[in-house]
């Protein structure tokens, strides 16, 4: 048998309906971010996926200290990668969703924050005992250009069959 090494497959195209339910649907996603040396440093998180608007329809809002790590490295660098696993079955791969992003620190007392957490957007992020941290923030991290999958709007048994094409993109909508 022989393969052309040189011939990409075709991506898969789930829709950003799908995508961005998914999203709402989880609260754990690895951050990675660069310091200013280009050190890279990834760390778990929970996340909250806020609805802007219609044509913006998504942002995540994480919970952090203000002097962490990943606090100093997006002060140096805004510009993060996003990684949120989807688990299908107790068994073989994860599915995924990823994306690069320009991410914001935000200290306790921002308006646009304040809003949220007094409308109860923030709850999943903010109800155990996040706000009295005196170091205490949040990082919001707004997607750019298009949301990278793997395994989903697939069905279960081509996903297990045929990982090596599992591969897909969603483009988001240019007013971003």
């Amino acid at each position: 048998m022989t393969t052309n090494l040189t011939e990409t497959p075709p991506l898969h195209r789930p829709s950003l309906e799908l995508v961005e339910r998914l999203v709402a649907r989880r609260s754990f996603c690895t951050l990675a971010t660069t310091s200013r040396a280009g050190h890279a440093h990834a760390a778990g998180m929970l996340y909250q996926a806020v609805a802007r608007d219609e044509a913006n329809p998504q942002i995540l809002y994480l919970n952090t200290t203000l002097t962490s790590r990943k606090a100093r490295n997006i002060a140096a660098n805004p510009h993060v990668a996003v990684n949120i696993p989807v688990r299908r079955l107790p068994v073989g791969p994860p599915a995924a969703i990823q994306f690069q992003g320009v991410a914001d620190l935000l200290g306790q007392d921002d308006p646009g924050l304040l809003r949220l957490v007094e409308s109860g957007k923030l709850s999943s992020i903010t109800s155990h005992g996040e706000l009295d941290k005196p170091d205490g923030g949040f990082i919001r991290i707004t997607p750019v250009r298009r949301l990278n999958t793997y395994g989903i709007g697939m069905s279960l048994p081509r996903f297990l069959r045929d990982p090596l094409h599992a591969a897909g993109t969603v483009e988001l909508p240019r007013t971003r």
